[in-house]
């Protein structure tokens, strides 16, 4: 039988910032926000002693009882990835990184039965070891599960570690039966969200043991191929291993971004933002050496409607462990994909292709609050195909402008060169090349 360690790094970026300070986790009470984006902002993590007063992860600042005292700091991307690179090297001391698949930045499975004879230990054992190691080497507090298979690692971590003392939950699938068929909400477990939760729900199952008890063409005519999924999950069986999770290839390429933006924009300044970003993904697939020939854009409005617009639907909300969010929002967004005549990394051409996508999508009486762009059916440049309206020699020309353009951004920074288009006022442009991950560095 395999064994699988799943360890997260317990309230990674707030446990971070404590640590840094020269402060206790457990003790300080801190949350990691960007006071410049305003009471609304959400708290990206809040630290232990937070927790125990209270407070959820992920809500937002004015969701804070005013009677708490506490500290802020201001997200810190890079160094959170440089804390995190720090921990992974410490995890191989111990195992090859063949067998260890990198969640998140705070999160790993590893896949520990290979070593349980060189070690002469237990997986427990192993996990208490490694767990003391990442307290006294870099004051983090780590959650380890430990399961049969990747599932059950994940699902001990979720959902029965947060209840023992030492911080480790441990499963197989007879104790996964007792102890977790009844377990509810049943978006607790892995893989099961709000939506998957109310489509079960409609059927009749609660939890996990609900769903074991549903005719299996039932889950099949539902949910089509991912019935399989919820089947094998519902028994606490997880055929995946840490080979085929490394052997993995997707069968289709894609690149694109997202931005949610800072106010609401209107359709005119929303232009400039997808112009902006349309800028970025060109240079990526130039620096790549790829073109692409398809195209998709999602535009997400804001929450209220222009006058005269049709009513919202009454919002809902799901409230889980990483916080309150809106979902089933009726109307939210609009979008779209669409074919290119021809692969392409041209600016010109997908600028004019997204824009022109944009108009047709796009409803000019609302504000635009979320942008997201992507380009696909990528091939390398070399394998492109020509056609009777290709222009090679102004393609050259403009890879060749992207290229060294490129070359200026990594001597000088990403600000270094940048379209005149990122000094209108609604740009945000030069703001996000200072950034990782939509935060300050």
């Amino acid at each position: 039988m395999g064994a699988f360690l799943c360890i997260d790094l317990k309230c990674f970026y707030a446990s971070v910032e404590c640590v840094d300070r020269g402060e206790d986790p457990f003790e300080h009470r801190l949350v990691v926000a960007d006071p410049s984006r305003g009471r609304t902002t959400i708290c990206l993590a809040v630290s232990p002693a937070m927790k125990k007063a209270g407070v959820r992860n992920r809500c937002r600042l004015f969701e804070i009882p005013s009677g708490i005292k506490f500290e802020m700091a201001r997200p810190r991307m890079r160094r959170y990835m440089e804390v995190s690179a720090g921990i992974y090297a410490r995890y191989l001391r111990y195992f090859s990184p063949e067998d260890i698949h990198v969640y998140s930045v705070d999160e790993v499975f590893i896949d520990v039965g290979p070593y349980l004879a060189l070690y002469d230990t237990t997986p427990r054992e192993l996990a208490e070891r490694l767990i003391e190691m990442v307290r006294e080497e870099t004051g983090i507090c780590a959650t380890a599960g430990i399961g049969s298979n990747l599932f059950l690692a994940k699902v001990a971590l979720d959902v029965t570690a947060k209840h023992a003392q030492n911080n480790i939950g441990e499963l197989d699938e007879e104790r996964f039966k007792c102890l977790i068929w009844p377990h509810r909400p049943i978006t607790d477990i892995w893989g099961i969200g709000p939506g998957i939760a109310r489509r079960l729900a409609a059927m009749g199952a609660h939890d996990l043991g609900g769903v074991a008890l549903l005719p299996e063409q039932a889950l099949y005519d539902e949910f089509g191929v991912n019935a399989e999924l919820l089947i094998d999950h519902a028994w606490g069986i997880e055929p995946c291993t840490m080979a085929e999770i490394h052997a993995y290839r997707p069968r289709a390429h894609s690149l694109g971004n997202g931005q949610v933006l800072p106010r609401d924009y209107c359709f005119d300044e929303a232009r400039v933002i997808l112009r902006e970003m349309v800028d970025g993904l060109v240079l990526d697939l130039v620096d790549r050496g790829l073109v692409c020939g398809h195209i998709s854009l999602f535009v997400g409005y804001a929450r209220e409607r222009a006058a005269g617009a049709e009513q919202d639907a009454p919002v809902q909300t799901f409230t889980g462990e990483h916080g309150t969010r809106v979902i089933g929002r009726r109307g939210e967004g609009a979008s779209a994909a669409r074919k290119l005549p021809e692969a392409t990394s041209s600016r010109t051409v997908l600028v004019r292709a997204f824009l022109a996508l944009f108009s047709e999508i796009a409803d000019p009486r609302r504000d635009v609050r979320r942008v997201n762009i992507a380009v696909g059916a990528l091939v390398p440049e070399e394998r492109a195909e020509l056609t009777l309206f290709s222009d090679p020699a102004a393609d050259t020309a403009e890879k060749s402008l992207a290229r060294a353009t490129m070359a200026v951004k990594r001597r000088f920074g990403k600000n270094a060169l940048v379209r005149g288009i990122s000094y209108r006022p609604e740009a945000t442009g030069r703001e996000r090349n200072q950034q990782v991950g939509g935060h300050h560095e």
